[in-house]
This record gives C-alpha cells, structure tokens and sequence, in this order.
C-alpha cells in the first residue's frame, strides 16, 4: 500500500483524506537525505533500467528526454493532500527555474483522468507520467522508498546524479539547499 504524511514543526501528521485502499503510516520518519543507495546498486539514473511512462495526454516518456537538467522527480497522487500541498510551491519554482536548468516531473500514482483534475486545478506547468498505484509502489522501491511514502521527490543532477531525496512535502528551505545551487543562477 502506498502511504501518504505530511511533516510540519509539530511532527508527523496522517492524511485523514486519503484513498480507501492506502493505509496511513505514524512510524515513518520525515527523511532529507543526500545518501541514497538504489536497490540498483547505483545512484546515477541513467545506469539504471529505464522506465517509460504515458503522461496524462496518453504521450510516451523516458526520463532520458531530460537529461542534462537538474530534475525533481516527484511521486505523488490526487488523493494525497501533502502532495497537493506542495505541487503550488513546484509551480512556482518551474515557472521561475526553467530557464536555468530545472524541469519538475511528477509521476502520478493514480488514474489519469484524476490526475488530470489536479493538473487542471493547481495549473501545473510540468508533465505528469500516470502509473497505477501497484505498479507504483514497485517503481518507488526501485527508487529507494520501500516505504511506499507520497510525496516523495529525487533530485537529480546535471551528471544524473541522484543528489538528494525528500520524503514529505518538499518546503522552500529544502529548495533553496538542495535543489537551488545546482541551477545555472546567480542566486547561490
């Protein structure tokens, strides 16, 4: 089952609105990491195998078509509110980023036309690629959270790197630190 929390100064929080077929996790503990070992024994992504992915249109993608940005790969679904919490805050830095280096790709655990919904609602400026939610849980371990934890987002350098992973929403702090200074800006 795929989970989903939301971290806030107080502690960890359920998602009292969450899908009826996902269980809520209160053992699970907020994770900012830059140590990161796949279950592929690598954390460069482009020796990993790849994946591809239909986005909410029904378009076929490979993460390999970015290659040479600096990519957050965020896992999250319609039903999960800290997921929806943090996608304004990903608008906001696709909008302002794009032009040094950045593309947000959500994978979407869930049905397409609910994807859709949230795409349409919170204007997202980034693709999302829809995976089921079964398929997905596999896919999130192949990425290092066993747990099955939405929101969850990689960071990937320039080199394919995975330099960083967030369970959680993803707050402007963890931006600014991690994601910020591998951008082509004059702002680090």
């Amino acid at each position: 089952a795929i989970s989903a929390y939301s971290y806030s100064k107080s502690g960890l929080s359920d998602d009292n609105n969450m899908h009826s077929d996902v269980q809520v996790s209160n053992t699970v503990t907020p994770v900012k990491t830059t140590q990161l070992a796949l279950p592929e024994h690598t954390n460069n992504v482009w020796n990993m195998k790849p994946f591809e992915l239909p986005d909410t249109k029904g378009n076929k993608h490979r993460l390999k078509e970015w290659q040479g940005k600096v990519i957050m790969l965020n896992f999250w679904a319609s039903w999960c509110a800290p997921c929806q919490f943090e996608i304004p805050r990903f608008v906001r830095y696709q909008q302002k980023y794009a032009k040094d280096g950045l593309q947000i790709i959500g994978i979407g655990l869930d049905e397409s036309d609910k994807l859709k919904n949230v795409e349409r609602s919170l204007e997202m400026n980034y693709p999302t690629l829809v995976i089921a939610q079964d398929e997905g849980a596999h896919l999130l371990e192949r990425w290092g959270n066993k747990q099955n934890i939405v929101p969850y987002t990689a960071v990937i350098n320039t080199h394919g790197t995975i330099v960083y992973i967030h369970r959680g929403a993803l707050q402007d702090d963890d931006f600014n630190e991690f994601v910020l200074p591998l951008l082509s800006t004059g702002e680090h």
